[in-house]
C-alpha cells in the first residue's frame, strides 16, 4: 500500500482552513437565520406562510400581523415564467454556438455570454425599469390583454409597466447566460465517439442535434433547477421592476412581490416595529431553504450525469 507523499499532505492541510472557513460561515449564517426566525414562527405559526396580511404597528405589537404568502407565490411564479422563457433561448444559443459558429468567433461569443452572466444586476434593473418596462407594456402587455383577455394570466389590464411579467422577462434575460453556460459545458462534454457514431449512421443536422440534446437531458434539468435557485434569490432588478405590491393574482400584468424584493424594500423600516425584523429573517430563512433544496438537487443530478458519462 503506497503512502501519501508528504508534499500532498502539506498541501491538503494548507487548504483545509479555507474550506473550514467557508463551512463555518454557512453554519453561522444558518444559525443566525434560525434564531431570528423562531420568534415570528412561534407567534404566527403556519399563518406566516399561508396568510397574506402584512400589518406592522409602531404602537401596539399585539395588532401586528405578518404573512408572506404573496411573496412566496410571487417568487415561484416569476421564477417559473422566467425559466419558461429562458430555457428555449439557452438551448438554441448552445446549439448555435457549438454547431454553427466558426471557432474563431465561438470564443468571442462564449466570453460575451460569461460577461453577461457576471454583470451587476442593478444594471439590468435600471435598464429594465426605465427603458424596457415601458416598451414591454405598450408593445407586449397591452396587445396580449386586448387579444387574449380570456386567458387568466393575460386577463387584467396593464396599468403600470412594473408588473410580475416585467420582472419575469428581466429575470429570463439575466438567467439565460447562466443556463446557457451549464448546458454548453454539458454539450461539449459528450464524448467524441458518440458524436462520430451519430454522424456515421447518416443523421441530418437536425437529427444529430436532437440526439446530442437527448443525451444531456439530465444536465438540462440540472441547469433549470440551478437557474431557478438563482432567479428566486435575485433582489435588486426584481425590486425595481415588479411593482412591490401584496397582491395575489394569476394575472401576470399585476404588480407583485417576491421574498427577496420584500426583504430589500422593508428592511430599512423594520427597526421601527416589534416583529418585522423577525418576519424578514423568517422570509430569508424560507428563501434559503428553497435555494438550498433546488441547488442541491440540481448539483446532484449534474454530478450523477457526469459520473455516468465517464463510466460509459
Amino acid at each position: 500500500m503506497t503512502s501519501i507523499p508528504r508534499s500532498d499532505k502539506l498541501f491538503f492541510y494548507a487548504l483545509l482552513p479555507f474550506a473550514g472557513i467557508v463551512l463555518s460561515i454557512f453554519i453561522l449564517l444558518l444559525k443566525i437565520l434560525v434564531e431570528n426566525s423562531l420568534p415570528i414562527f412561534i407567534r404566527e405559526g403556519l399563518g406566516f406562510i399561508t396568510s397574506n396580511i402584512w400589518r406592522p404597528s409602531e404602537t401596539n405589537s399585539r395588532i401586528e400581523y405578518y404573512g408572506i404568502l404573496s411573496p412566496i407565490v410571487g417568487t415561484f411564479y416569476t421564477s417559473l415564467i422566467a425559466l419558461i422563457l429562458a430555457l428555449p433561448a439557452s438551448i438554441a444559443l448552445t446549439v448555435f454556438v457549438n454547431e454553427y459558429v466558426p471557432h474563431r468567433f465561438k470564443i468571442l461569443i462564449v466570453n460575451l455570454i460569461e460577461v453577461m452572466a457576471g454583470l451587476p444586476t442593478v444594471l439590468y434593473g435600471l435598464w429594465g425599469a426605465f427603458i424596457f418596462a415601458p416598451l414591454l407594456k405598450d408593445y407586449v402587455m397591452v396587445p396580449l390583454n386586448n387579444y387574449f383577455w380570456f386567458i387568466p394570466i393575460f386577463s387584467c389590464k396593464p396599468t403600470t409597466p412594473s408588473t410580475m411579467f416585467t420582472a419575469s422577462v428581466i429575470l429570463a434575460i439575466m438567467v439565460t447566460p447562466f443556463i446557457t453556460s451549464v448546458i454548453r459545458e454539458a454539450y461539449e462534454a459528450i464524448p467524441l465517439s458518440y458524436r462520430e457514431a451519430a454522424l456515421g449512421i447518416g443523421t441530418t443536422k437536425y437529427e444529430y442535434v436532437k440526439i446530442m440534446l437527448t443525451m444531456i437531458k439530465p444536465a438540462i434539468l440540472a441547469a433549470v433547477l440551478l437557474g431557478f435557485g438563482r432567479v428566486a434569490g435575485e433582489t435588486i432588478a426584481v425590486s425595481m421592476t415588479i411593482g412591490n405590491s401584496f397582491s395575489l393574482s394569476m394575472c401576470l400584468f399585476e404588480p407583485g412581490y417576491t421574498i427577496s424584493s420584500l426583504i430589500a424594500n422593508q428592511f430599512g423600516n423594520a427597526g421601527f416595529y416589534h416583529y418585522m425584523t423577525y418576519a424578514l429573517y423568517g422570509a430569508g430563512f424560507i428563501l434559503l431553504i428553497i435555494g438550498l433544496t433546488l441547488n442541491s438537487i440540481g448539483l446532484y443530478i449534474l454530478v450523477r450525469w457526469r459520473k455516468s458519462l465517464e463510466e460509459t
